[in-house]
C-alpha cells in the first residue's frame, strides 16, 4: 500500500508565483536599485537633491549604451572587447573629418559608418576566419588605440560642433541618458518584437539547430558585431560632446567592462541563449548608483571595484540558479534553487 501526498491548490499557486519571481531578475535587480537610492538618499540628502541629477545621469548613460550593445554579441555566447575603443575613436574621427572640411553632421555620419565597419570586421573575422570573438576583438582594441594615438599626436582636443547641434548629442545635462534610454527601448523592440531578434536568441542557445532550421547563423552574428560597435561609436559622440573635450588615452576598455557587467547583473547570461536588454539597462542604473553614491558617501573607489566584481560573480551564480528554475532542472538536495523554491512552500504537504 502507498501514501499519496497532495499538494493543496494555494501551494500550487504559490509554487507558481514564485517560479515567475525567481525567473524575472530583472525586478530583482530594480528592486536592488531602489533599495540602494533610498539608502543613499538617508546616508547622505545630497544624493537625492536635483544637483545630483545630472551626475548620476552622467554614470549610468555610458554604462546602459554600452551595455545593451553588449546585449547583442554576448546573447549568442560572443564578447566584443573592442566596442570600447571604438568609443574613443570615434569622436575623434568627426574631427578629423571636420578639420577636413567635411560639415559636422556628415562627420558624425561618416564616423558611424566606420564604427559599423570595424564592427563589420569584427564579425567576418569571427564567422569566416573562426576566431574566438574575445581575441579578434581583442586584437582591434590594441589597433584602434594605436591609432587614436598616432592620430591625434597624444593631444587633447574639442569636440566639432557647438551650439544646437552640441545640447542635443550631448551637450545638455540630460540628453545623454535620455538617449540611452530612446537606445535600450529601441533595442529592447527589436530583441523582442523582431525575427531578427528571436534568431539572436535561437543562435545564441544551439548554434547547430538555428542553422539546420534555416537561419543564416553567419549573418546574425556580423549584423550583432556590427550593431554593438555602431552604437559604441555613438556613445562616444555623445560623451564627448557632453564633456567637451576627447582624450586620446580614455580607457575605453574599463567602461566596456562595465557595460558587460550591467549586462550580466542583469540577466543576460555570458554563456549565450538569454539576454535582456531591460536587464542591461537596470543593471547599468544599479552600478551608476553605486558608484555615484559612494563617490557621495567619500568610499574609496577601490572599493567600487570590489563590490562590481562580488556583484558579477553573484549575478552568475544567480544566473545558473535561475537558469534550473526555469527549465526545472531543480534536481539534488543541495540545489541552492530547490531551496528558494522551498522558501516558498515548494515542500508543504497535506
Amino acid at each position: 500500500m502507498t501514501a499519496t501526498t497532495t499538494v493543496p491548490h494555494e501551494v500550487v499557486a504559490r509554487d507558481r508565483w514564485l517560479r515567475r519571481l525567481l525567473q524575472g531578475q530583472e525586478l530583482v535587480m530594480a528592486l536592488i536599485g531602489l533599495g540602494l537610492a533610498i539608502f543613499f538618499t538617508i546616508y547622505s540628502s545630497a544624493f537625492g537633491s536635483a544637483d545630483n541629477g545630472p551626475t548620476l545621469a552622467s554614470y549610468v548613460a555610458p554604462i546602459m549604451i554600452f551595455a545593451v550593445a553588449e546585449v547583442f554579441v554576448l546573447t549568442l555566447g560572443e564578447i566584443d572587447l573592442s566596442v570600447g575603443q571604438v568609443y574613443v575613436l570615434s569622436p575623434f574621427l568627426v574631427v578629423f573629418l571636420n578639420n577636413a572640411g567635411v560639415s559636422v553632421i556628415i562627420s558624425i555620419l561618416i564616423s558611424l559608418a566606420i564604427s559599423a565597419l570595424i564592427g563589420c570586421f569584427n564579425g567576418l573575422v569571427t564567422v569566416r576566419l573562426r576566431v574566438p570573438s574575445f581575441i579578434t576583438t581583442l586584437g582591434t582594441v590594441f589597433a584602434l588605440k594605436g591609432v587614436v594615438l598616432l592620430s591625434s599626436n597624444g593631444i587633447q582636443v574639442n569636440p566639432a560642433g557647438t551650439g544646437t547641434l552640441a545640447n542635443v548629442l550631448g551637450g545638455w545635462s540630460f540628453s545623454e541618458i535620455a538617449w540611452a534610454f530612446g537606445i535600450a527601448v529601441i533595442c529592447h523592440v527589436i530583441f523582442r518584437r523582431t525575427s531578427f531578434g528571436l534568431h539572436i536568441t535561437a543562435v545564441g542557445g544551439n548554434q547547430i539547430a538555428s542553422g539546420e532550421a534555416g537561419i543564416k547563423v553567419g549573418a546574425i552574428k556580423i549584423w550583432c558585431f556590427v550593431i554593438c560597435a555602431f552604437l559604441g561609436g555613438f556613445m562616444g559622440i555623445l560623451d564627448g560632446y557632453h564633456i567637451g573635450s576627447l582624450n586620446p588615452g580614455t580607457d575605453g576598455l574599463t567602461l566596456m567592462f562595465y557595460g558587460v557587467a550591467a549586462a550580466v547583473i542583469g540577466g543576460t547570461a555570458l554563456t549565450g541563449g538569454r539576454g535582456t536588454m531591460i536587464g542591461a539597462a537596470i543593471g547599468a542604473i544599479v552600478l551608476g548608483i553605486l558608484e555615484d553614491g559612494f563617490n557621495i558617501i567619500g568610499v574609496n573607489a577601490f572599493a567600487y571595484q570590489l563590490v562590481l566584481g562580488l556583484a558579477i560573480l553573484g549575478a552568475m551564480i544567480l544566473n545558473v540558479q535561475l537558469e534550473r528554475v526555469r527549465s526545472g532542472r531543480i534536481e539534488g538536495r543541495g540545489s541552492f534553487a530547490r531551496l528558494l523554491l522551498r522558501i516558498g512552500g515548494r515542500r508543504a504537504r497535506t
